[in-house]
């Protein structure tokens, strides 16, 4: 007798449970904070011991790295993500749901990171706006987000993704939610064409893969490398096309 096929729930349950079992060695992860802690050397001006937050921290694979820039807090959503971003970092993580219920209103922060994690409200200048209002008067906003809306597959329903951004449409979303940019772009542009590929033949076998699952080493060192490469040409070099976009931004003046 054959098993009962999984439902789309399981599925997708099952892709997110993944951040948990590779953030610390899957390339996309790896290379994504190598990426992250380069913007922010390069675009954010810290002081010691600086104020941080990262909004929607999911299974804490970056608290590590942001608790090196000064005081960090953090909050989530999903109970079992906090709970575990809680155990891993042996920090507080509060619960915190946008675009307006995250708490922390008497607290500004010197910077806030959102990576990956704007694609998945519906309120999507909301979620922007509240974040806002949590920045200290020279603070960052840094996020990411996936990139290019054609490039739309069963990975981002795997991820329960609303959508996917071009840099026109993230400017505007910016913009109208009320920051100015200190920096956006592209990224994640020198595997561009492996992923199109990718993408492409997973629409022709019309299957759902598991995407998600990190490749067998040496592949996935290889792809490490690839990826962490461009956190030194970003800044330098404006990527016309890539699977994600970062974008470092301001409160605008009033």
């Amino acid at each position: 007798m054959s098993s009962p096929k999984p439902s789309d729930s399981d599925v997708e349950l099952a892709a997110y449970q993944s951040l948990r079992d590779e953030q610390d060695h899957h390339w996309w992860f790896v290379g994504r904070r190598r990426i992250v802690a380069r913007l922010i050397e390069r675009f954010v001006p810290l002081p010691a011991r600086a104020r941080v937050l990262e909004a929607g921290c999911g299974y804490g694979g970056n608290l590590a790295m942001l608790s090196e820039l000064g005081d960090v807090q953090a909050f989530e959503f999903d109970d079992a993500a906090r709970a575990h971003a809680a155990a891993l970092s042996r920090r507080a993580v509060a619960y915190g749901k946008l675009p307006d219920d995250i708490g922390f209103a008497d607290d500004r922060f010197d910077l806030i990171a959102m990576l990956d994690v704007l694609e998945h409200i519906d309120d999507d200048v909301g979620s922007l706006r509240t974040l806002g209002d949590r920045l200290a008067p020279d603070g960052r906003l840094l996020i990411t987000v996936p990139a290019v809306p054609w490039l739309w597959s069963d990975h981002d329903v795997l991820h329960q993704h609303k959508r996917r951004y071009t840099k026109a449409l993230l400017t505007r979303r910016l913009h109208e939610a009320g920051f100015e940019p200190v920096g956006i772009g592209y990224f994640n542009a020198l595997l561009f064409p492996l992923a199109l590929a990718q993408r492409l033949v997973s629409r022709v076998m019309g299957g759902r893969g598991a995407d998600h699952a990190a490749p067998a080493e040496p592949l996935n060192a290889v792809l490490t490398a690839i990826f962490t490469f461009e956190g030194k040409l970003l800044g330098r070099l404006n990527f016309p096309i890539g699977l994600s976009l970062f974008a470092v931004v301001r409160r605008r003046p009033l």
